[in-house]
């Protein structure tokens, strides 16, 4: 590894805590900071495994506080951020998109200020690929060439984001990566998401609300074949350059669901239809052949076995969800 001590925001959260443990399984020659603020998806449960690992700190605080990000650069001297730390839930983001702007954009702006001014620290930046707007059945998948084009809250705060890092890269030469990505799954992901939901739903007998008709479209990765993109991206990547990280499965709402109701033997009467999402999505595919042509990347796991391995972890770790649904994590 060429990086020695790592910052890591929104380590708490679900892909940044897979990252983590990823990370430091994978070499014990670094350090790494966790900083979190430990809003309603971070949790420190999450990390429990690794939390008295001597290589790990966690931190918690806010990423737009200048002054706490620059003390962790200086008494660290950190040499590597990733950016994980994100308000991202969609749903959430129709309601009320304060936080949003003022986490994915203005926090993202501290830290961009904050490895500016402390040495040029090498960045990454993770995205999403709800920037680039959303395609029709037949329309080509979304890569790196795409234009912006977001149209939820949460996606526009994210293009602001992604506008900024490489703004910082053009105007002061700030060495930065950033990588888009489609919809994850996975152990320890916040079971507000449709996945977990609907797994943690379905073991405690409840139905499973499924959006319009369940006909919008999203191409899934497993987070550790996300993570590994990553990785490569950060150790490979080159300075200044976006890489769209895909898992080449595009599925319906509703395959996900009689996927799910097949694997934990319910009947379809579990599916609830409920009204639609505000300005719904239809449809995101990813074109991940830049990163596979250029460093070698391209998703391993099957979504089958990923799905069926994912709900094996929500099936012997109930105490984790039960926590969360319950609110008593946040206590």
């Amino acid at each position: 590894m060429q990086y020695k001590n790592i910052l890591v925001t929104g380590g708490a959260g679900f892909i940044g805590s897979n990252f983590i443990r990823r990370w430091l399984n994978k070499t014990s020659d670094c350090n790494l900071v966790n900083l979190d603020l430990l809003t309603y998806a971070g949790n420190l449960e999450n990390l429990k495994d690794i939390e008295k690992n001597n290589n790990y700190k966690f931190v918690q605080g806010d990423i737009r506080d200048a002054d706490l990000v620059e003390k962790i650069i200086k008494e660290n001297q950190i040499d590597l951020i990733v950016h994980f730390a994100a308000e991202s839930h969609v749903d959430r983001s129709v309601l009320d998109s304060t936080d949003f702007i003022k986490t994915n954009i203005e926090g993202t702006m501290v830290l961009l200020e904050q490895s500016l001014k402390n040495g040029k620290i090498r960045f990454h930046h993770i995205s999403t690929d709800e920037v680039f707007g959303h395609l029709r059945e037949n329309d080509k998948p979304f890569n790196e060439e795409t234009a912006y084009s977001p149209r939820s809250p949460y996606s526009a705060s994210k293009a602001g984001a992604d506008h900024l890092v490489r703004a910082y890269y053009h105007t002061h030469q700030l060495p930065i990566t950033i990588s888009n990505c489609s919809n994850n799954y996975g152990p320890y992901q916040f079971p507000e998401k449709l996945i977990p939901l609907f797994i943690t739903n379905l073991m405690e007998d409840k139905k499973v609300p499924i959006y319009g008709k369940g006909e919008n479209i999203r191409d899934w990765i497993h987070v550790d074949d996300h993570n590994r993109g990553v990785e490569m991206i950060i150790e490979k990547g080159k300075i200044g350059e976006t890489y769209c990280l895909g898992g080449d499965c595009e599925k319906t709402n509703l395959e996900i669901t009689k996927n799910i109701l097949d694997i934990l033997e319910k009947d379809e009467g579990f599916i609830e239809y409920v009204e639609d999402r505000k300005g719904h999505d239809l449809r995101y595919a990813i074109d991940f052949s830049k990163i596979k042509k250029e460093l070698g990347w391209e998703p391993k796991i099957n979504f089958e076995a990923g799905l069926k391995e994912t709900i094996n972890w929500y099936t012997n770790n109930p105490e984790w969800w039960q926590k969360i649904k319950s609110g008593e994590y946040n206590n």
